[in-house]
C-alpha cells in the first residue's frame, strides 16, 4: 500500500545510557513532590544525530496523572520532527517532553516510555540532570522547580504523495538489536512445489505484519524508521506469534540518490535496514525485503505523484530497479532465509491500453510498456538481475491492479533458473477481487502451482470481519498472508494494526492478533 503520510524522524546506531533519579507531582501542583520516580536515558548514535529514548519510572505508591519531563544538553543537539509517545520541544539547549492522552497516566510501579530523534556536531554528552513535572532529580520527593523549556513542538511535514488507496499518519524510531532468542534464527528458505521449505523440508507457512517506514522517512528527509525497532519492539512483534515481516525498501535511499539527505542515503542507508533485517532474522522472524518506491516520471491514470524521484508508488519498476536489486541480492544472498519481494503493487494496468498488453509490459519492460513514459524494468529483467549474483533466495512478484489481479500471472510467469519463485497478492476490502469467489477463481489457481503469500491484507473500517474471512481463506488453503501495517496510525486510513508499538492493537488490529495467536 502506498499513503500520504504525516513523516517524523529517526535514525540508527550504537547504544548508550544514563538513569537519574527525581520525584514527581502532578502538572498543576506547585506543592512538594510525593512520587519518587527515575529517569532512563538512553541512545542510539550514528555520529551526526541519533535517538534518545528516555523511560520514566513510578517508584512511589501514588499514580502520575499528567507528567512533563524536561533537561538541557551541554552541546549542540537540536530537536529532528516531532518525536514519538509524548509532544517534543526544545528552547536553546532546554528540552521538554509532555504526556499525550494515553500515556499521562503511570501507576505506581509502572512507567511511560517516550523518545525522539535529535542532530549534533562534536560531542554528544548525555544530559545528567532531570526534573518531572518541574521537580529536579533529588532521589526522593522534591520541590518543584520551573521547567527549563516552554518553546511549541515542531510541525510534522506531510509527505507529497498519494496513492489509489489510503491516508494515513506516522511516528519515529529506535535502533535494531540483533540478539537472538530461544526460537533460533529464520529458518533457510527454498520452494518445494508450491510451498515453502527450510533446510530439512518442512513446509514453512508465514504469517506476520508489514512494518512501514523504511521506504518513506529517508527520502523525506526524517531518518530510517518509523517507530522503535529495538529489541522490546521485536519482541512485541513476536507477542502476536508473528513469524514474518516485510521491509518495504526505498530505490533512491538505497542507490544513494542526490535527492536523498546523505545521512539517510547509500551506505548509511543500506547498514540500517541489514542492520534491522539481520535483528529480525536472528530473532526467528523471516524478512522479506521489497521494492516499494522507486525512480522514474510517470503523470499518466492513477498516478500517485508528479515527481521522478521515489517520493510515490510507480506503476513498474524503473531503470534504476536494476542496479537496486543487484546489490540488494548481493547483500542478502548469503542469508536465504532473506525473502526478496521484487516491487510492491504494479498497476501497468492503469497506463497501458488493454490487459493482455499490460501483462507483456509486467513481464517484459521495456518497448512492451507504451503509455510509460520513463524506461521499464520487466519482472523478467528483475528475476535475472537477481540470480546474475548468485542469490538464490525466493523470490516473490506481485500481479497488476496493485497486485490485486493475478489473472495472467501463470501465464506469463518469469523464468528462473532455480526454481524459487513465488507470487504474492494484495487484498483489501476496497479491491476489486475480494470476494471468496474472486479468490477462489483467480487466485486459487495460481497458489495450486507456486507458493502465494498474501502480502498486504486490511481493511478501511477499522474492524476485522472482512480480514477474519481472508484469513480463513488462506488458512483453509495453507497460505502466507501478513497484515498491513505495524504502524501507530489510525486504523481506518493506514489500516494500522497497533495504536502503540507495544503490541497494543487497534480494533482492526485485535482481529489479525486473536487470530494469528489463535493459529499459534
Amino acid at each position: 500500500m502506498s499513503v500520504r503520510r504525516k513523516a517524523l524522524a529517526m535514525g540508527s546506531a550504537l547504544a548508550a545510557a544514563a538513569a537519574a533519579t527525581l520525584a514527581m507531582v502532578g502538572p498543576g501542583s506547585a506543592a512538594a513532590a510525593t512520587t519518587a520516580c527515575t529517569v532512563d536515558y538512553s541512545t542510539n548514535d550514528w555520529g551526526s544525530g541519533f535517538t534518545a529514548n528516555v523511560k520514566i519510572n513510578n517508584l512511589g505508591t501514588a499514580a502520575v496523572n499528567g507528567w512533563t519531563l524536561s533537561y538541557a544538553y551541554t552541546g549542540n543537539q537540536t530537536l529532528s520532527g516531532s518525536g514519538w509517545n509524548g509532544t517534543w520541544s526544545q528552547s536553546g539547549k532546554n528540552v521538554s517532553v509532555s504526556s499525550l492522552s494515553y500515556n499521562g497516566t503511570i501507576a505506581p510501579g509502572g512507567s511511560a516510555g517516550t523518545g525522539a530523534n535529535f542532530a549534533y556536531s562534536g560531542t554528544n554528552t548525555a544530559p545528567t540532570a532531570f526534573a518531572v513535572n518541574g521537580v529536579s532529580c533529588t532521589g526522593a520527593a522534591g520541590t518543584a522547580s520551573p521547567s527549563p523549556s516552554a518553546s511549541a513542538s515542531p510541525t510534522a511535514t506531510t509527505s507529497p504523495t498519494a496513492s489509489p488507496t489510503a491516508t494515513t499518519s506516522p511516528t519515529a524510531t529506535a535502533s535494531p538489536t540483533a540478539t537472538a532468542t530461544a526460537t533460533g534464527a529464520a529458518p533457510a528458505l527454498h520452494v518445494v512445489g508450491n510451498t515453502l521449505a527450510d533446510a530439512s523440508g518442512n513446509t514453512v507457512t508465514l504469517h506476520g505484519v508489514n512494518r512501514s517506514g523504511t521506504e518513506f522517512m529517508c527520502v523525506q528527509g526524517y531518518g530510517f524508521f518509523d517507530g522503535p525497532v529495538d529489541a522490546a519492539s521485536i519482541a512485541a512483534i513476536k507477542s502476536w506469534k508473528v513469524n514474518a515481516v516485510r521491509v518495504p525498501l526505498n530505490e533512491d535511499c538505497w542507490n544513494g540518490a542526490s535527492n536523498v539527505k546523505p545521512e539517510y542515503a547509500g551506505a548509511n542507508y543500506r547498514a540500517a535496514i541489514k542492520t534491522w533485517v539481520d535483528a529480525l532474522r536472528t530473532n526467528g522472524i523471516t524478512p522479506i525485503v521489497e521494492l516499494h518506491w522507486g525512480h522514474g516520471l510517470y503523470t499518466g491514470n492513477s498516478s500517485g505523484c508528479s515527481d521522478v524521484n521515489a517520493t510515490c508508488q510507480k506503476p513498474m519498476p524503473g531503470a534504476e530497479a536494476v542496479p537496486f536489486w543487484s546489490s540488494v541480492a548481493d547483500t542478502f544472498k548469503d542469508n536465504t532465509s532473506v525473502v526478496f519481494d521484487l516491487f510492491n503493487e504494479p498497476y501497468a494496468d492503469r497506463a497501458v491500453s488493454g490487459i493482455d498488453q499490460a501483462w507483456l509490459c509486467w513481464r517484459d519492460g521495456a518497448g512492451a510498456c507504451p503509455g510509460i513514459s520513463y524506461p521499464v524494468s520487466g519482472m523478467q529483467t528483475l528475476v535475472n538481475t537477481v540470480r546474475a549474483t548468485g542469490a538464490k533466495n525466493v523470490i516473490l512478484l506481485g500481479g497488476l491492479a496493485y497486485s490485486n489481479d493475478l489473472g495472467q500471472w501463470l501465464t506469463h510467469k518469469p523464468v528462473d533458473p532455480t526454481g524459487n519463485l513465488g507470487a504474492a497478492f494484495h487484498v483489501y476490502n476496497f479491491n476489486t477481487c475480494s470476494t471468496v469467489a474472486c479468490l477462489d477463481s483467480t487466485v486459487a489457481p495460481v497458489a495450486a502451482q507456486v507458493p502465494l503469500m498474501a502480502g498486504e491484507i486490511g481493511e478501511s473500517d477499522c474492524a476485522h470481519g472482512f480480514v477474519d474471512q481472508v484469513m480463513s481463506w488462506l488458512d483453509a488453503k495453507k497460505l502466507s498472508y501478513l497484515g498491513w501495517t505495524w504502524n501507530t496510525w489510525d486504523c481506518g486510513s493506514g489500516p494500522s494494526l497497533i495504536s502503540n508499538f507495544d503490541g497494543t492493537p487497534t480494533n482492526f488490529g485485535i482481529g489479525v492478533r486473536d487470530h494469528l495467536r489463535a493459529i499459534g
